[in-house]
């Protein structure tokens, strides 16, 4: 049985449902990009009001949110043009729905696991973006971020900083109703690798190509379709705030980097 982390909606979103991308804060948008998201705000949600529920029973309630780091994996290519890492899932992987998508994002739900490891950790966020773990030590996305990206689906070779940049939201289809994305930038410098090879391929590729394939009518999963409009600020958020450091699948928490 396996239990997810939830916010009930009407704490996470007390005023209206957004649709899309919300950047936290004026500080990170751009012309043209839906900035407004309160990260303080999400913080404080995260602390005073998400809870386990069992993954069944979340599935089926729409008025509880699946909260989901989503990251986008970002390096500088040739050139120093940046790079993308975008996913293939195949048919050998748990959902059905997703098979042969496309994905630019990586991530799964939080599990009480990952609020252990938030507890006994050390991993700290810019207050800027609103996590400190010196404030609160009850913040599991981190540990979720962690394990799902770092030592589960991918293998990254060296320190990577994790840019917490908005949250993802879409209410016009079944899945999408019953979760909500933690958007996050990871800015890598040195190899990555797909550990879960039976379920996952891909490759870095370009925004120029990315774009491409989304006008070519590419098969891109509903979120990374949803970031796509915005993936120019997006790879460009690393070079541009301090975001948070890891290191590779040897264990090692997070800590602040500026």
């Amino acid at each position: 049985m396996e239990f997810v982390f939830v916010i009930p909606r009407p704490n996470l979103f007390p005023e209206s449902y957004p649709h899309g991308v919300q950047f936290f804060g004026a500080g990170d948008s751009k012309e043209g990009t839906r900035s407004g998201a309160d990260a303080e705000a999400f913080a404080a949600c995260v602390r005073e009001h998400g809870f386990f529920v069992e993954r069944e029973y979340a599935e089926r309630t729409p008025a509880l949110k699946q909260v989901i780091p989503y990251s986008l994996v970002v390096r500088q290519g040739d050139g120093g043009t940046p790079e993308v890492l975008c996913l293939r899932r195949t048919k050998a992987g748990g959902e059905a729905r997703l098979h042969d998508k496309l994905s630019i994002g990586v991530g799964g739900h939080i599990n009480p696991e990952d609020m252990q490891g938030a507890s006994s950790g050390a991993s700290s966020d810019s207050p800027s973006q609103g996590y400190s773990q010196e404030r609160d030590g009850s913040d599991p996305i981190a540990a979720a971020t962690r394990r799902e990206v770092a030592e589960e689906e991918l293998s990254i070779d060296g320190p990577y900083t994790v840019h917490r940049v908005g949250l993802l939201n879409d209410d016009s289809n079944a899945v999408g109703a019953v979760h909500v994305g933690l958007v996050q930038v990871i800015a890598v410098k040195g190899p990555v690798a797909i550990r879960e090879v039976d379920q996952l391929e891909g490759s870095f590729v370009s925004v120029a190509e990315l774009q491409r394939l989304a006008a070519t009518g590419a098969n891109f999963e509903t979120w990374s379709s949803l970031l796509l409009t915005d993936l120019d600020h997006l790879v460009s958020i690393p070079a541009n705030t301090t975001g948070h450091c890891g290191h590779n699948s040897e264990g090692e928490v997070l800590t602040a980097c500026h």
